[in-house]
């Protein structure tokens, strides 16, 4: 993983490694308002999509810069974020 394109900030929202990944994961891939399955970011940061999903509300509560809201539960959790 690369953290050069980390937010600077998310070394002070507390969040653990997994969160701060899934976070600078949406910060890299997001695009104004992008959609989002649990399975395809835990298949690009070799995590489960169950990790994802349990992790997703610390990651939303700490993103100040991007909304994230769990959109749908078809073939998996859908997640809409918004840049």
């Amino acid at each position: 993983m690369s953290t050069a394109h980390a937010d600077p900030t998310t070394a002070s929202t507390g969040l653990s490694d997994k969160q701060t990944r899934i976070l600078v994961y949406l910060h890299e891939h997001a695009d104004s308002r992008t959609y989002f399955k649990s399975r395809l970011i835990a298949d690009d940061l070799d995590l489960s999509a169950k990790e994802v999903g349990a992790n997703m509300a610390a990651v939303a509560d700490a993103a100040t810069d991007i909304d994230v809201e769990k959109w749908g539960y078809s073939s998996g959790t859908t997640w809409m974020v918004t840049t």
